[in-house]
């Protein structure tokens, strides 16, 4: 009897800015489907923490590479989409790994080669069945090429300030929106034009914008670029999750 080929597992590739609600519209498109979820921006934020408890020079890319590879990281993850809990080195890092101090280390040690050498492997392995939903900013351009569906999401700089804002005085961080979106534009331009692994959209990437969507909106439109069997599936995992 001829076996028949084992099928690639499908992945969902969401790149985009800061703020522009790839972390949560992926959690969400992960739950709809019941498939694994990699935030990969908390990959590289786990890094730069664990560089600081350790005293590492960021500007040192063999001595952060080098943390890159000792650090564990591990993901504990809710149901409804909700954020996972991060343990680094087997401490809860969450609340620190959502400060504005560790998105801007994360951004520096993303343009270091030997850092994004270091984790590129660690990232594939969370391709696992039956599927995967990968947020960052180059899952469709560099950790996963070939992925089934590849979803460039973006929102005004305004906008995605205000949802900054919102979101850390909810957990009692003490930020101004100015300072916020000065943040976000300098890190927008950093991440842009660095030499490895610039943010950018995939050449076959959908572009979404988000910035006047709610966000199950989005959720359809990404579930809706789906090939027609993956989309049966997520009717199904829909309805045995709610």
């Amino acid at each position: 009897m001829t076996q028949a080929p084992v099928l690639p597992v499908p992945v969902i590739t969401i790149d985009g800015p800061s703020g522009s609600g790839k972390g949560t519209i992926s959690r969400l498109v992960a739950r709809r489907l019941g498939w694994h979820y990699l935030d990969s921006g908390a990959i590289y934020r786990a890094v730069g923490l664990a560089a600081a408890w350790e005293g590492v020079d960021l500007a040192d890319e063999a001595a952060v590479a080098a943390c890159a590879a000792r650090t564990r990281i591990r993901f504990d993850t809710g149901g409804d989409g909700e954020e996972p809990k991060v343990l680094v080195n087997d401490k809860d890092a969450t609340h620190q790994l959502r400060m504005e101090t560790a998105g801007a280390a994360a951004s520096a040690i993303a343009a270091l080669p030997a850092v994004r050498a270091a984790l590129l492997q660690l990232q594939r392995d969370f391709r696992s069945a039956p599927g995967l939903v990968a947020d960052g900013r180059d899952m469709g351009t560099v950790v996963f090429p070939e992925a089934t569906v590849k979803v460039f999401l973006t929102a005004s700089a305004e906008e995605r300030a205000r949802r900054r804002h919102k979101q850390l005085k909810d957990k009692g961080v003490s930020v101004t929106l100015a300072g916020l979106l000065g943040e976000i534009v300098a890190r927008d331009e950093r991440d842009a034009s660095r030499a490895v692994a610039p943010l950018r959209p995939a050449d076959d990437a959908v572009s979404i914008d988000s910035t006047a969507q709610p966000i199950l909106a989005v959720v359809e439109q990404v579930l809706a670029l789906l090939p027609e069997d993956l989309r049966a599936r997520a009717q199904a995992a829909s309805g045995r999750n709610n």
